[in-house]
């Protein structure tokens, strides 16, 4: 009887160890992660060029509002403007102050035709952008062509750091400096600048 109850258990054992629920499962794999990988960066835009309002600039730096006058009643200051914001040369301007223009006789523009006056102010400006490092150099060149073109033409003179800008019936001296970073170059005069082929005398 103890064989057969000892024959019993073992059986029973070996069933129960060989059944699937006594099994022991294997855990279930790892279901993967998905990693979700940013967009790349695309580059930031290069900043938008910095201009210089020239406009603003001599309403608030002068006194220069003679002359600003005269630029923005014949639009001058647009041709000035879009030299300095559209092209590699820049721009180099000679403003003469307020008191240069009350030292004048008042009819000294009187016959002038608006293209005269825009060329007497084109005739204040260079083309290109000239830091006063340069303009010992600049006078060797003289004359020195101007924005009105040729035969408008201006020399310069550099004595000992003191610059003067001559035209035919004035000489005025670079009293100082406006503004001077490139693509602009603003210079402070003392006279306004004529021209002998705009004004046949002093």
């Amino acid at each position: 009887m103890e064989f057969k109850a000892a024959a019993f258990t073992a059986a029973v054992l070996a069933v129960l160890l060989c059944s699937p629920a006594s099994a022991q499962k294997s855990p279930p794999a790892p279901s993967p992660v998905s990693v979700s990988i940013p967009p790349s960066l695309a580059p930031a835009p290069a900043p938008a060029p910095r201009y210089v309002d020239l406009a603003a600039l001599l309403d608030v730096a002068g006194p220069f509002h003679t002359f600003l006058g005269y630029l923005q009643k014949t639009k001058v200051i647009e041709t000035f403007q879009a030299q300095a914001n559209k092209t590699d040369e820049g721009i180099t301007i000679f403003v003469p102050k307020d008191s240069a223009f009350a030292a004048l006789k008042k009819s000294t523009f009187s016959n002038l035709t608006g293209d005269q006056l825009k060329t007497l102010l084109l005739y204040h400006a260079f083309p290109k952008y000239y830091p006063l490092a340069q303009f010992r150099n600049l006078s060797s060149l003289n004359p020195v062509n101007t924005f009105a073109g040729s035969p408008y033409t201006l020399n310069l003179t550099d004595d000992m750091g003191s610059i003067s800008v001559e035209s035919m019936w004035s000489k005025p001296k670079i009293s100082s400096s406006v503004y001077a970073t490139k693509p602009i170059a603003v210079y402070s005069i003392n006279n306004v600048l004529l021209p002998m082929q705009l004004f046949s005398k002093d």
